[in-house]
């Protein structure tokens, strides 16, 4: 891919602070220590939303995040005495992982910050990597306050999760692999949250011999770059599926370079980002958190913006807990009306209950759980509420079913998702 490095300035002239030669300084001295992720066309996502699509699975880095990259490209310019007193950074997230693997792999002290609220397995995940791990207040700013000090007092190397030149250069060698592997691509859909890797891709399509427009995606409830750049003052708060580009403040350095070198930001619903995540492992069979699921999720929400395209999108990160993936995939059952629950009337007496499971054999639908409810109800005391949670094949079938019932006399209301 030919590059041009006098792009890599700010229309004022200034340059600034990361450029295209940066990045390919970065990608030589990281790309035999970090997996090539393939870069692979989806044919069903692209029938789905009208652009061409290729998916970048940076969810299979060893640590299942792209976050490796910077935190690997600023381990390896640090100095011997650096490296012999060691790093530090505050993180909860992919980017304590990253590097206190390769601070491990490469013989440097690690040391993590979390917030004591941090999640059991991700303090374990990052222990695992060998890291020293310090539980230190009960929200990131704090753990980030104490992580400066102890940076002060030990003479600690602190490593930004995403506004230092050097993690903005590593994380832009996902654009050299993407754009080195299909240069047909003319847009690259990039998850936002402090803003490390949308500078660096950005930098690496504004080198590039021919127009990449670059878009970036942050959640509905975190628009804190949109916020920064288009000077609006949207709330970011909230529980967020995405929650890795959960970020109240963007960088400095980041928010200086996507104002100069992202051409637009969209933002995505919590139920766009479900979506995407079960598309991903229905689809393309990978597993992938919901930060890392904002490029496609953009795709769906906002399908006329990239029509016609040729889109690379990044799925940036895989690791989503367990039960909340088992919750996502069953919400989007839900919606797609595979499973439902059904709120019927009855009367207290015998047989009642037998007389509405005859309904769901004659059509075929399977009863996954029964709850009677006699007592809170608002309906007389003879009478009472029963909910069944039920499988069907399709919308169809359920709504076969739903029809069956009224038709018996039955009174029915389906319990419905937010």
């Amino acid at each position: 891919m030919a590059t041009q490095l006098a792009s890599s300035t700010q229309a004022s002239g200034t340059p600034l602070p990361v450029t295209c030669a940066d990045v390919a300084m970065a990608h030589r001295r990281i790309e035999d220590q970090v997996v090539r992720t393939p870069t692979l066309i989806s044919r069903t996502l692209s029938q789905l939303t009208g652009a061409t699509v290729y998916l970048k699975f940076e969810n299979l880095q060893f640590t299942a995040a792209y976050k490796e990259r910077g935190a690997l490209n600023t381990l390896l310019q640090l100095s011997d005495e650096a490296r012999a007193k060691g790093v530090i950074a505050a993180s909860a997230g992919n980017h304590a992982q990253g590097l206190a693997y390769h601070a491990n792999r490469l013989g440097v002290p690690a040391t993590i910050v979390m917030p004591r609220n941090t999640p059991i397995v991700k303090v374990t995940q990052t222990k695992g990597h060998g890291a020293t791990v310090i539980l230190e207040g009960e929200t990131f700013d704090a753990a980030y306050a104490h992580a400066r000090v102890l940076e002060a007092e030990h003479g600690y190397t602190f490593v930004h999760p995403f506004d230092d030149p050097r993690v903005i250069a590593g994380t832009g060698t996902v654009a050299v692999e993407m754009l080195a592997d299909v240069p047909a691509i003319d847009t690259l859909v990039v998850p936002i949250g402090g803003g490390g890797l949308i500078s660096g891709m950005a930098t690496v399509a504004r080198g590039a011999d021919y127009a990449i427009e670059v878009v970036g995606v942050e959640a509905e409830l975190y628009p804190s770059m949109y916020n920064r750049v288009n000077g609006t003052q949207m709330p970011c708060a909230g529980d967020t599926l995405a929650e890795g580009i959960a970020v109240k403040e963007p960088g400095g350095i980041t928010s200086m370079m996507v104002r100069e070198l992202v051409d637009d930001i969209v933002l995505v619903s919590e139920r766009s980002l479900e979506e995407a995540v079960s598309l991903l492992l229905q689809i393309e069979k990978t597993v992938v958190e919901g930060a890392g699921a904002a490029g496609l999720a953009a795709l769906l929400q906002h399908p006329d913006r990239f029509k016609g395209r040729t889109v690379g999108v990044v799925l940036c990160g895989g690791n989503i807990d367990t039960r909340l993936l088992a919750n996502v995939l069953l919400r989007d059952l839900a919606r797609s009306g595979r499973l439902a629950r059904l709120r019927i009337r009855l009367q207290d007496q015998p047989g009642a209950l037998f007389n509405v499971a005859r309904i769901f054999d004659q059509e075929r639908v399977n009863i996954i759980e029964v709850y009677h409810q006699r007592v809170f109800t608002t309906l007389p005391a003879k009478g009472l509420i029963t909910d069944i949670e039920c499988e069907a094949r399709d919308r169809a079938h359920l709504d076969g079913l739903v029809t069956a019932l009224r038709d018996a006399g039955y009174e029915v209301s389906t319990v419905e998702l937010a």
